[in-house]
This record gives structure tokens, C-alpha cells and sequence, in this order.
């Protein structure tokens, strides 16, 4: 599958912005929620929200889901993969780890999904640039792991470790993702399938292990914050990202790993009152470096000054 390289408009830009302060608004949610909601009632409200949206959007404009069991199949695997895995894992970290520093160790899913596949597809190989990049971008995330260990934080290196292994089952639902497109399942139809299936197993589960009627009950803002990161972070989010998809191609989609730790950031700051550490912003730093390396960009930039000032000095002798 070749990547889309597009020249994006303000239009482009106004989508991108606005899907990372969707998906950076999800860290913040979740970090306002897991003060009074269990992981697993926190992610299974989220996709069943969703789910319900998504739905009734799909009714609204007269269509209706598949019912071809080979495809729901597929929904549920997506589902294991892209929903109830992350969702679940990133939520746990959460409990103990800064939203903030959860969105910078979920930057690292572009870096996952090119090793994996490298790995899985044939058409995906990894290049001198791309394999600079995740390596530039892995050192970050180990020296953040490192100085959470060596300062004695284990508690929060176990729930780094797994907001990493959440960004990794990101990695390997966007490379099992692009059977969609053979089965020539609408991305819309496939959003609702995946969502609607994650409810279907979560929603069980969560009401089985966190019982969470048993506990105090949550207050308005809990409830907000749950509500928002459904139908915000989720169903609205996914309705901008296979548009943005579709309008600028994956390539620049990836910029977005780019923006969602800044908003994630500054949700946690003014609101959470969570301070970032300079190491962790070192780490950032890193992965940034590693995202625009593998995106190619400002290698593109240096060669096209270089060939422009040349070009000008080649005149400039001949005169």
C-alpha cells in the first residue's frame, strides 16, 4: 500500500488540528475518569457511546451495517486490536502516569507500525531514513524508561511499559486494518464495526470485573469527561480521520502524532495540574526528531534549499 503524499490546504490543516486536540483531548478524559471509574467501565463506555453514535449516523444516512460473518469476524479482531487493547492498557497507565507523558509514549505507534510492518507486509519496507527515525525515536522512549527505573518509580515504568504495548497493538491493527479496503468495506462501516464489536466484549467484561455500581458514584465532571471521550475522541474523531484520510493521505496524516502530545500537555497542565519533568520532555524532544525524520520532510526541505542556493550560484557565475 503506497502512501499518499499530498500538499495539504487550510482546510487539510484545520482537520489535522482539530483531530489532535480530539485524540489529545482523550488522554486528558481518561485522566479526569480514572480518578473514580475502573479502566475497563472507563473503555467499555467509551466504545459503547460510540457505538450507539456511530449507528444511529449510519441510519441517518440510510445505509446499514453487514451482516457477512466473515467481515464481523474481521470487526472483532480490528476491535481486539485497535479498541479493547489500547484503550484498556493506555487507561491502566493512566491511573498512575501523567496524561501527558501517556500521549508522548503513544507517539511512538508510527515508529511501531513501520517495524511491524516491515515485518508482516511485503510492500512496506523500511528505508535508511524510516529505520533513522525509529531508532532516534526508541532511544527517547528508553531514556525515559531509564530514568523512571533509576529514580526508583518502578509503578510507573510498568504503566509506561503499558501505554508502550498500547501503542504497539495500535501498530498492528493499522497493518491488519488494510484488508478493509479488499473487502471493499466503507471506512465509516468499518469505524462502527470495530467500535460496535469492542462493546459487545467489553461491556460484559467491564460490568463482570469492575462492578462499578458497587462503588461510590461517580460525579458530573467523571461523567462529562466519559460522555466527551466517546463521542468526541471517538466516534467525531474517527469521522475526521477517514476524511483527512481520504483528502490528504496518510503521509501527512502522520503529522498528527506530531500535535497530540502538545494538546495532551496543556489540557494536563491547566486543568490536572500535572508538571512534566525535563527528562520526559527530552524524550518528546526525541521522538518529535524521530517523527520528522521518518516523514521525510525536512530532509526534502534541506535538499531543496540546497539545490535552490546552488542553482543561484551557478547563475550568479555566470554573470
Amino acid at each position: 500500500m503506497k502512501m499518499i503524499d499530498r500538499i495539504m490546504g487550510p482546510m487539510e490543516w484545520a482537520l489535522l488540528l482539530g483531530l489532535s486536540i480530539l485524540w489529545g483531548g482523550s488522554f486528558f478524559f481518561v485522566g479526569v475518569a480514572v480518578a473514580e471509574l475502573g479502566p475497563l467501565t472507563i473503555v467499555a463506555l467509551r466504545v459503547g457511546l460510540a457505538a450507539v453514535a456511530l449507528n444511529v449516523l449510519i441510519l441517518l444516512r440510510g445505509q446499514r451495517m453487514p451482516l457477512d460473518p466473515g467481515l464481523w469476524a474481521a470487526f472483532f479482531a480490528m476491535g481486539l486490536l485497535n479498541n479493547m487493547l489500547p484503550f484498556s492498557l493506555i487507561a491502566w497507565g493512566q491511573g498512575v502516569i501523567a496524561s501527558g507523558l501517556a500521549s508522548i509514549l503513544n507517539a511512538t505507534t508510527p515508529f511501531f507500525t513501520l517495524v511491524v510492518a516491515h515485518l508482516l507486509t511485503r510492500d512496506e519496507p523500511l528505508s535508511a531514513g524510516r529505520l533513522l527515525g525509529v531508532a532516534i525515536g526508541f532511544a527517547g522512549v528508553v531514556y525515559m524508561l531509564g530514568s523512571e527505573v533509576h529514580a526508583g518509580t518502578e509503578s510507573h515504568a510498568w504503566a509506561a511499559l503499558a501505554v508502550l504495548a498500547g501503542a504497539l497493538s495500535y501498530a498492528f491493527a493499522g497493518v491488519f486494518g488494510r484488508r478493509f479496503r479488499t473487502l471493499g468495506c466503507p471506512p465509516l462501516i468499518a469505524a462502527c464495526g470495530q467500535v460496535t464489536a469492542s462493546a459487545l466484549v467489553l461491556m460484559p467484561l467491564a460490568l463482570g470485573v469492575e462492578r462499578f455500581w458497587q462503588s461510590p458514584w461517580p460525579g458530573l465532571a467523571t461523567w462529562t469527561a466519559v460522555v466527551s471521550l466517546a463521542l468526541f475522541s471517538t466516534a467525531l474523531a474517527y469521522l475526521i480521520y477517514f476524511r483527512l484520510l481520504e483528502r490528504a493521505g496518510a503521509t501527512n496524516l502522520l503529522l498528527v502524532t506530531l500535535l497530540i502530545p502538545a494538546s495532551a500537555i496543556l489540557l494536563g497542565m491547566w486543568v490536572l495540574d500535572e508538571r512534566l519533568e525535563w527528562r520526559q520532555l527530552a524524550g518528546l524532544g526525541l521522538i518529535g526528531l524521530g517523527l520528522l525524520a521518518i516523514d521525510g520532510r525536512p530532509w526534502r526541505w534541506c535538499r531543496s534549499v540546497a539545490w535552490t542556493r546552488g542553482k543561484a550560484r551557478r547563475e550568479g557565475a555566470r554573470h
